[in-house]
């Protein structure tokens, strides 16, 4: 009897084991599956989150953002970098959704995926170059410098990965989808089509 309910009890923790298997590989393969999209909005939202927690909580008001465009310097203002993410997305997002099988495989979305980042990571680099040479704010403000130029170079590096990661996955689709138009030989579609009209 005792040995019937350890035998149950212990199916039913590999059936939760099992499904809970499942339903992680399920969102990781979704996740996979939409993470340009996932990519961007983390590249559009979270650098100026970080600015504006850097900054001040007003950050975000119209009248602090364009004190901050009118007094911006390349060498010491960070309201760039925010920017910076904000455009490199909005390419990345447009020539993906404009691009079909092929185009991923091969063409344009690797291609100005890579030239973007690759741009936005020497201007953030460059800028990093600036801002921590110069001596000024220590400690939490620093802190808040550092995520912000990480994350961006982060990224950046992301939006490469992935769409690298796409790439490859377009060219095996079209490479199962050639292996099988080739196997289907004029002979089998012959022979079908003379099978169907004896019937």
């Amino acid at each position: 009897m005792g040995l019937c309910k350890d035998d149950k009890s212990r199916r039913g923790v590999l059936r939760g084991l099992k499904t809970l298997f499942f339903l992680i590989t399920m969102l990781v393969s979704l996740l996979l599956f939409y993470a340009p999209v996932l990519l961007v909005l983390a590249d559009t939202l979270l650098p100026s989150a970080i600015l504006s927690v850097s900054l001040t909580p007003s950050f975000l008001s119209f009248q602090s953002l364009s004190s901050h465009l009118s007094n911006y310097d390349f060498r010491y203002s960070l309201v760039d970098i925010p920017l910076i993410s904000i455009v490199r997305s909005l390419v990345i997002i447009c020539v993906y959704s404009f691009c079909d099988g092929p185009r991923l495989s091969r063409g344009p979305y690797l291609g100005i995926t890579t030239l973007c980042s690759l741009l936005s990571l020497v201007v953030v680099s460059i800028k990093a170059s600036f801002v921590f040479a110069a001596p000024g704010s220590q400690g939490y403000l620093r802190a808040a410098e550092v995520a912000l130029f990480t994350c961006s170079l982060a990224l950046a590096i992301g939006h490469v990965v992935v769409a690298y990661r796409i790439s490859c996955r377009e060219r095996r689709k079209l490479l199962v989808y050639k292996i099988d138009i080739e196997a289907v030989s004029p002979k089998s579609i012959l022979s079908l089509s003379l099978s169907s009209a004896e019937g």
